[in-house]
């Protein structure tokens, strides 16, 4: 079910001081820095070479901080853990317009977990 790691999220206090830290000091490269939604910022470096991305989110960004994972089939991913006795944090699938079908969950440690599905397109998450 499980394809691959695509990104990590790391909780951070100023987003800011953490894109300057992990670029400037780890050497990181800036993937994405926008505004998802109103208030919601989305800011992703990456290691050089690295196909899995760091997520430098706020502790209380309404973007879950969590590991992404892949998938081959989202819907069938969501089954499955639905089935599994698992907290979901989306009843259903989210399909958003340019963005991959995806939902959110937490193992049983509370640690937070989203797949989304693998396309094609998609070499980074």
């Amino acid at each position: 079910m499980t394809t691959r790691v695509l990104s990590v999220s790391v909780p951070v206090a100023d987003q800011d001081a953490a894109l300057r830290f992990y670029t400037e000091v780890l050497g990181c490269e800036l993937r994405t820095d926008v505004e998802v939604w109103p208030g919601a910022r989305l800011v992703e470096v990456v290691p050089p070479g690295s196909s899995v991305s760091l997520f430098l989110l706020p502790p209380d960004s309404e973007i879950p901080v969590a590991i992404r994972l892949g998938t081959s089939d989202a819907q069938r991913a969501h089954d499955a853990i639905r089935e599994a006795g698992v907290a979901l944090h989306n009843e259903d699938v989210l399909r958003m317009a340019g963005m991959p079908p995806m939902f959110s969950f937490t193992d049983p440690d509370g640690n937070g977990l989203v797949y989304l599905e693998d396309t094609a397109e998609d070499e980074h998450g």
